[in-house]
This record gives C-alpha cells, structure tokens and sequence, in this order.
C-alpha cells in the first residue's frame, strides 16, 4: 500500500513496489492496465520497471519473445481487476495524452470503466 509523508505526498512500500513490478512482467499484462489496478500513475510505474531492470542484470530480467509469438499475441489483453470498485470512490478514470504542444484531457467515470476501456481502443484501433 501507500503512506502519506509530512509534505502530503504518497510513498509506497519496496513490497508494493516489487508486487507492482512483478505484474507487469507477466506476458500480454500492460503496464497501464496493472497502474489502474494498482491505482498509481503509469508513467510513475514505469519508472519503477525501468529502474529495477537497470539495478538488475539483464538475462534476469529481460525476457524475449519468439518473433512469431509476439506477432500471434493479440493487441489490446484485458485485465480482470482482482479489488472490486468502491461505489463511492468518484473519482474519474484521467487519460492524458500529450503529442507536441496539443494536449487532450479525457475524464471518465469510474462506475463504467468496460466503456472507457472500449472507447480507447476504438481510439487507437
């Protein structure tokens, strides 16, 4: 989990971090979608996976994939979310996408994220 210092900010435990990191290693699971799961930011998550494959050698960490076994792996894999949703968690799903100066700021509803995850892929189909 998470803990708030003096300043406000959240800081997550080394076993958090190793749990985070550890799902995103398993074939066809995105990154973003265990950053949803796991509520913390994609781009903070993968830091996290950039820096623990740096500290570690690479042929423990890196794992490769046949090239036809990555071509026969499907695009866009859902992701059972394991913690059901709280009902009164309102927060909206924020999806930022920035290319150059444009930046688009989408908010969806939490209570219906199957839509916002079909949404983004007809967005990016």
């Amino acid at each position: 989990m998470h803990s708030i210092d003096k300043a406000g900010r959240r800081w997550h435990s080394k076993d958090f971090k190793r749990e985070a990191i550890l799902a995103c290693r398993v074939p066809g699971v995105s990154l973003a979608a265990v950053a949803l799961e796991k509520r913390i930011n994609a781009n903070l998550l993968r830091r996290w996976v950039k820096s623990a494959e740096a500290k570690a050698s690479a042929a423990s960490i890196v794992q490769t994939v046949p090239a036809a076994a990555a071509a026969s792996t499907p695009k866009f894999i859902p992701v059972k979310v394991t913690r059901p949703l709280k009902r009164d968690d309102d927060r909206p799903i924020r999806i930022e996408v920035r290319k150059g100066s444009t930046q688009i700021v989408v908010e969806w509803p939490m209570a219906n994220p199957a839509a916002c995850a079909a949404w983004l892929r007809d967005l990016l189909g």
